[in-house]
């Protein structure tokens, strides 16, 4: 049977408890932490930085940290996070002055390298990066702010990246972030990913966190 993942997205988290969220969303099921960094430039927003993610690993978070950056600059944040502890590394094609060097920047700091697209973000890269990435993440929300709605256009756009990984024969995973939830994440498996960034469900969720994630988990079939 194939292995989905959850990666919960701390940007929906208690940051006054930060660790100890982390420590009970992870108890509760979820397989990797999804770090949001956002600069207030490529983004409307601004988040975290790589001394949180440092407390994070000093804190006794052993679990994979997943690093998505969405800021106009990434070679020097790569290299900061990749230090701090990070394990994946994802960044947008159109911040990078050289997405080649980048992604190789990822890895040869030790970690997995990951091109993160956006709704309109063409699929024209992965003509000539494929060879070189360990994950694709498809932003199934205009990145910037928690708790937006899943565009089901998006769904369409899962199947051809999927098609595009199996037709290459590459062991990439297909990671989706934005808007899932109970109710669609049956679909957003069916359509082709491995990896669901899940936050708002999660963390402002009115259950528990085992509750919330056994009843994620048991959505898709």
């Amino acid at each position: 049977m194939k292995k989905f993942l959850i990666a919960a997205s701390i940007l929906s988290a208690n940051f006054a408890f930060l660790g100890k969220e982390i420590s009970n969303v992870i108890k509760a099921g979820a397989d990797i932490i999804h770090f949001d960094v956002m600069d207030n430039h490529y983004v409307p927003n601004l988040t975290i930085g790589p001394l949180v993610l440092k407390s994070l690993r000093n804190y006794g978070i052993k679990s994979i940290i997943d690093v998505h950056l969405m800021t106009n600059s990434v070679d020097n944040l790569i290299i900061d996070f990749a230090t701090a502890g990070a394990d994946i590394i994802s960044f947008h094609p159109e911040n990078s002055n050289h997405i080649d060097r980048s992604i190789s920047l990822i890895k040869e700091y030790g970690c997995k390298a990951g091109l993160a697209l956006n709704p309109s973000t063409s699929l024209n890269y992965l003509d000539y990066l494929i060879n070189k990435l360990d994950i694709i993440l498809i932003m199934s929300v205009n990145p910037g702010f928690e708790g937006q709605k899943f565009i089901n256009y998006i769904f369409n756009k899962i199947k051809k990246v999927k098609k595009i990984i199996n037709k290459n024969q590459k062991n990439i995973l297909l990671e989706v972030d934005g808007g899932i939830n109970t109710n669609n994440i049956n679909q957003v498996a069916i359509s082709g990913a491995d990896i669901f960034v899940i936050g708002s469900a999660i963390f402002k969720s009115l259950l528990s966190y085992d509750e919330t994630i056994k009843n994620i988990k048991n959505s898709i079939k």
